[in-house]
């Protein structure tokens, strides 16, 4: 055992007699594993809408109810319009036959008016001649009541109550004269109201008429709405041909250069989004497509559930860049926003 040591140390002496020094080697230090870099992401559904966007509705007659309205054309879903350009109609023949109606009533009105004007006009010149001649029948009683004091007692009498029927006669024919006018006028401005009221009918039928026909208000794609027909248990497109109700949703005309997509968020979670943060858009009709975004608003204020009213839910809205024939409003969506990566901030 001996033997073996000092012959393991004769060798040791003899190599770092014969070799040059080297330098040592460096010593190695511990360090902790590297940080996981990977983003972390918040996943939610939302549903597809346009950022402008234009509802297309049957309009609300002036001045009348109830009436049935037909659609006589519609411009195809999916189609592009410009601006201006005619994306509905409806039958218009009732509004015309009511704009006919209408204006036959205001030309009746007109000529009762120019006719009672015109008698009215007469019944005043000869109530103007029936105070004339009162009058003069007044001025001659009064000539031969002063020559009383020179005719008999008979004819002096005569001639005092001659006066006195004249006189009363023109107090009457005043009194009744300024009544006349009166009621005159007042017949008169009834038929202008009623021609006045006829003309405002008339001008709404008129306008009514040029509601039947709907344009679009801004170049966009044509979106087409959804109704219940009868008979049938699911909701359908409307159609060329359907009845219409004033008020009813008939199409939307979109802007479909800028899409956005609308979400539901869970109380839980609004505290780790904000503005800004970038999201990843996926639909779900289309797993095949993504779009890039951006988380542009959330609502300061939540909202009770349909669930139960013990959760609450805020709204998000994120823009969708990009453009594709398929990102069309109404879409389901699946949008990733990536989240803050709190890591970095640590010590």
């Amino acid at each position: 055992m001996r033997i073996a040591v000092l012959l393991t140390l004769a060798a040791v002496s003899a190599v770092s007699c014969g070799a040059p020094a080297s330098t040592p080697a460096p010593v190695a230090r511990a360090s902790s594993p590297p940080r996981d870099r990977s983003v972390r992401t918040l996943r939610l559904v939302g549903i597809v809408e346009a950022v402008r966007a234009f509802t297309v509705s049957v309009p609300r007659l002036r001045g009348q109810s109830g009436n049935s309205l037909t659609l006589t054309k519609l411009v195809p879903g999916g189609t592009h319009v410009e601006s201006g350009q005619v994306v509905a109609e409806i039958d218009p023949q009732d509004q015309e036959r009511v704009a006919r109606d209408r204006r036959s009533t205001v030309l009746n009105l007109e000529e009762q008016i120019h006719k009672m004007e015109a008698d009215q006009a007469a019944d005043r010149a000869r109530d103007d001649t029936e105070l004339t001649v009162a009058s003069s029948d007044v001025e001659r009683a009064r000539l031969n009541v002063r020559t009383n004091a020179v005719l008999p007692k008979l004819d002096a009498e005569k001639n005092a109550l001659a006066l006195e029927q004249n006189e009363a006669r023109l107090r009457e024919l005043r009194r009744t004269y300024d009544l006349k006018r009166a009621v005159a006028a007042a017949d008169l401005r009834i038929l202008q109201i009623r021609r006045d009221r006829a003309e405002e009918e008339l001008r709404y039928a008129e306008q009514n008429v040029g509601l039947m026909t709907m344009k679009a208000p801004f170049a966009g794609l044509v979106v087409p709405k959804t109704t219940m027909r009868p008979g049938q248990s699911g909701m359908a497109e409307i159609i060329e041909g359907d009845d219409a109700r004033p008020g009813m949703a008939i199409l939307d005309v979109v802007d479909a250069t800028a899409m956005r997509a609308r979400l539901r968020i869970n109380q839980g979670d609004i505290a780790v989004l904000h503005v800004g943060q970038p999201a990843r858009v996926f639909l779900d009709a289309y797993p095949e497509l993504s779009f890039s975004g951006r988380v542009e608003q959330i609502s300061p204020i939540a909202v009770t559930s349909s669930l139960t009213p013990a959760v609450r839910t805020f709204t998000a809205v994120v823009s969708i860049q990009g453009r594709h024939d398929k990102l069309m409003p109404d879409l389901t969506a699946s949008v990733e926003i990536a989240l803050d990566d709190k890591g970095d901030h640590e010590p």
